[in-house]
């Protein structure tokens, strides 16, 4: 996990500093498709699944957006 999956994958983070965590996933073309997380979360380390069932094969990303720190990672879904 998370590449490639199909249709189900679970992406895990860790938060260091408390604060606004937002992880939420674009299709190639940059569309939002899914808001996974978007709350406030104490340090620790978490997980999220992810369900592709009702998306079409291809290439999508999961944007993390923390305090201080934003990260975007490419994944896979294959069916």
């Amino acid at each position: 996990y998370p590449n490639p999956f199909n249709p189900v994958t679970t992406i895990e983070y860790a938060v260091k500093e408390s604060g606004r965590v937002a992880l939420k996933v674009y299709d190639i073309r940059g569309r939002e498709v899914a808001t996974l997380v978007d709350t406030h979360q104490r340090p620790g380390f978490y997980k999220v699944n992810f369900d592709g069932h009702n998306l079409t094969t291809g290439v999508y990303f999961y944007r993390i957006q923390m305090l201080g720190f934003v990260a975007t990672y490419k994944m896979v879904l294959l069916e």
